[in-house]
């Protein structure tokens, strides 16, 4: 797949990210899977970004965005509706260059997330019975107040930032061949392709979600960005839209990936247990899917050299012990019961 020119988000894009954001933000360590590697005949190795400091990838782009605004945008703060790692993404980043931050959320958001936000220097604005109702508020925010709406994935700067962790994949190992990125709304894949495909041409990219309610696969097969009905799934930061005004990773997305997969609720916990189990790493069901796929050989083309980005730790522990001890969990039969 030859990279167009004309993409929202360059090498260069990328490059600039990552010198603004150095000091800022983990150059994540890349690490050899000899389990992995053995079960897939393969060398697999691991790029750990959730050992980032709010504990997932987001932070990268929510700290590129923050730190290329301008003086008078930084005064008027920055703000967004998020429950999940990108508001921790962007409270953490604010809170690092003096910046006010407001996360808006619903009030049916559980206690220990709304504290995880304020605890890392944001205000938590509780509004509404939803995240609808909530991202109400943070529009409102900016309409009148003038602070500054950091998307979580359909923004330039942000794409850029995420694609920083490709770029040092492709540094520490020049002879990656396929990238095994999570895929939601486009943000992570679009920036790591851009900077891997630059890098190296003929590396492929495979973006993997789960089956239920996956947006971005969805808006592919489509043509165009489309809404899909959401569902519980242990992929949870993996659920939401593309936004059907999608500006920027919809194209990039459909222009550099190269093959999308999709993982039933057993297929991702198997990839949550065997990362706990092997690499004794506890990490999100988002996470875990591109080890899943390898496992589950869902990947059409396996070549020599696969790196897996592993992308977030937030995960409710609860469920994770579940999961770790080999129950057989579906959180969309819970919700119904």
């Amino acid at each position: 797949m030859t990279q167009p020119a004309d993409l929202p988000v360059g090498i260069a894009d990328i490059d600039a990210a990552r010198r603004r954001i150095a000091g800022h933000v983990l150059h994540s360590p890349l690490v050899a899977s000899p389990a992995l590697s053995a079960e897939t005949g393969r060398e697999v190795r691991l790029k750990l970004d959730q050992l980032q400091a709010t504990g997932a990838f987001k932070l990268r782009g929510a700290t590129n965005a923050i730190l290329s605004l301008g003086a008078a945008e930084r005064a008027r703060g920055v703000t967004c509706c998020s429950t999940g790692n990108h508001g921790r993404a962007v409270a953490y980043a604010a809170a690092q260059v003096g910046v006010r931050a407001v996360i808006c959320m619903s009030a049916l958001v559980p206690r220990n997330k709304v504290e995880g936000v304020e605890a890392l220097g944001a205000e938590a604005r509780i509004v509404g019975r939803s995240q609808d109702e909530a991202a109400v508020e943070a529009e409102r925010l900016v309409a009148q107040e003038g602070m500054v709406m950091i998307p979580p994935f359909d923004h330039r700067d942000v794409v850029a930032g995420q694609g920083t962790c490709g770029l040092e994949l492709v540094e520490d190992w020049p002879e990656v061949d396929t990238v095994l990125v999570p895929l939601s709304g486009g943000g992570l894949i679009a920036g790591v392709a851009a900077a891997v495909k630059a890098r190296r041409p003929q590396a492929r990219l495979v973006g993997i979600s789960m089956a239920r309610g996956a947006a971005m696969h969805e808006s592919l097969a489509a043509g165009r960005p489309v809404a899909v009905e959401e569902a519980p799934s242990l992929a949870d930061s993996l659920g939401g839209g593309i936004g059907l005004d999608n500006q920027v990773t919809f194209a990039m997305v459909r222009d550099l990936v190269d093959e999308t997969i999709l993982l039933d609720e057993r297929e991702i916990a198997s990839g949550m247990r065997w990362l706990y189990r092997e690499h004794q790493l506890a990490v999100e069901g988002g996470a875990a899917v591109g080890v899943a796929a390898l496992l589950h050989g869902k990947v059409a083309r396996p070549s020599d050299h696969i790196a897996v980005i592993v992308t977030g730790r937030n995960v409710d522990m609860d469920l994770f012990t579940r999961i770790a001890s080999g129950e057989d969990v579906d959180l969309a039969a819970e919700a119904a019961a």
